[in-house]
């Protein structure tokens, strides 16, 4: 009978103990509300159509999938509880027993409700509770929620969403779910690669990136000394060794954001996450450590365009930060910042007249950029590497024009606009594809 699936379903919700934080989760917990009151003994028409719907409308506006049971698979994949947590940092033959045993049944219970459809639920109506014509109508009306499968762009999440998918028997994909979180983290680190910190009413958190830059190391053009140094330190880092704390230093336009920002694609396979962390937020970098020290994933945190006014005393967070404090670094956690200034303080001739050891105030900012291990220079282009910049965009983007039509316009361009840099003659190439085409 249809009114079993409703109850099984039901059944199920009530049963889940590891999982049981996805009864917060708003689609999930408007199904509950729909199939308490399905149900209850009392029920108005009307209220069974706002209950459904309001289920329908979080279901289909959760930026997520467009089938119930894709929905309930990234629920799955993207919970952060005591099994995931676990698998993250151990060995699946490691992880105790009984939370395994939960996980099974948990799985079991998921798949129970996933296979809901709004065919049983219009049938249990019109079987249970409907008398007159007009009712039946609108309750086959109602819109119902299979579309289309999901398909994500992550291989790895595509990997294990078909194990699920396919599976009649999801409690015997537990191992394989454990080894998707320990390659990919756990919760919002197992569902997006970059992070910006933000605050609101003062309580910091971490916020996913739905769409990251997608620049990669090969759409960046010259400066391949420098990228070789700052990737090579990366990939130490991502092999669980030494690594340095990084500062990009140089001119404006000169690609310092953009090869931090292709790191993230280049090797977030790898592990690699990026924390985008504003200037101002530098005193809260003990609440960023808290929320990923506890993970197996590595983190650049990255601080773009740092400098310090001269009368501006919050550079001293970041130097304890770098020099490390009572709460340690984790070894999971490097710092990549930018800036446009050498020693990241705006220097004065005034300085602090008013100390009395005035040049040791003045050491003591200018030392804060030798806290990074590592200082990485970026220049602006002379004219013929601004040029062979340029050339290296048009051939990348396969746009066809002469070279020494090339060469006049972007020479052009260059004094016209911005100077030479290869921002410049990213702005130069755009312009010129939009000629072209």
């Amino acid at each position: 009978m249809t009114k079993n699936k409703i109850i099984n379903a039901k059944i199920a919700l009530d049963s889940l103990s590891t999982y049981r934080g996805l009864l917060q989760d708003k689609v999930l917990n408007e199904l509950n509300g729909l199939l308490t009151y399905l149900l209850s003994q009392e029920k108005e028409i009307s209220t069974i159509i706002n209950k459904y719907n309001d289920f329908y409308y979080c279901l289909i506006n959760s930026n997520s999938t467009n089938t119930f049971k894709s929905y309930i698979i990234n629920c799955i994949l993207f919970d952060t509880n005591v099994f995931s947590k676990a698998a993250e940092i151990k060995e699946f033959s490691s992880i105790n027993n009984c939370i395994k045993n939960a996980v099974v049944n948990d799985l079991l219970c998921l798949q129970r409700i996933a296979s809901l459809s709004a065919e049983d639920i219009k049938s249990y109506l019109k079987e249970t509770n409907l008398h007159w014509d007009y009712e039946i109508n609108v309750v086959m009306a109602l819109p119902v929620w299979d579309f289309k499968d999901y398909i994500s762009s992550n291989s790895k999440i595509n990997s294990i969403f078909e194990e699920f998918n396919t599976s009649e028997d999801w409690n015997l994909c537990i191992e394989k779910l454990a080894d998707f979180y320990k390659e990919n983290g756990t919760g919002i680190f197992a569902k997006y690669k970059g992070f910006v910190w933000e605050k609101q009413n003062s309580i910091g958190r971490l916020k996913g990136i739905d769409a990251p830059d997608p620049i990669r190391i090969s759409d960046l053009i010259e400066y391949n000394f420098e990228r070789k140094i700052i990737v090579e330190n990366t990939l130490s880092f991502l092999k669980g060794n030494s690594a340095n704390n990084i500062l990009l230093y140089g001119d404006r336009g000169t690609g310092k954001s953009s090869t931090v920002k292709a790191l993230l694609n280049e090797y977030c396979d790898q592990g690699l996450r990026i924390i985008e962390l504003q200037k101002a937020f530098v005193s809260d970098f003990s609440e960023v450590i808290r929320a990923i020290k506890n993970s197996s994933l590595k983190f650049i945190v990255f601080i773009d365009d740092l400098a310090f006014e001269d009368n501006e005393e919050n550079y001293t967070a970041l130097k304890a930060v770098l020099e490390g404090g009572l709460e340690s670094t984790p070894k999971n956690l490097i710092i990549y910042a930018t800036s446009n200034r050498r020693h990241l303080i705006k220097e004065t001739h005034s300085g602090r007249e008013d100390e009395i050891h005035s040049s040791d105030a003045m050491q003591e900012k200018l030392s804060l950029a030798d806290r990074f291990g590592i200082t990485v220079t970026f220049l602006s282009p002379d004219q013929n590497k601004y040029l062979e910049i340029v050339e290296g965009m048009v051939r990348n983007r396969g746009l066809i024009i002469e070279k020494e039509q090339l060469k006049k316009q972007a020479l052009v361009w260059e004094m016209r606009y911005n100077g030479r840099s290869p921002r410049t003659a990213k702005q130069f190439v755009d312009w010129l594809e939009g000629q072209l085409n």
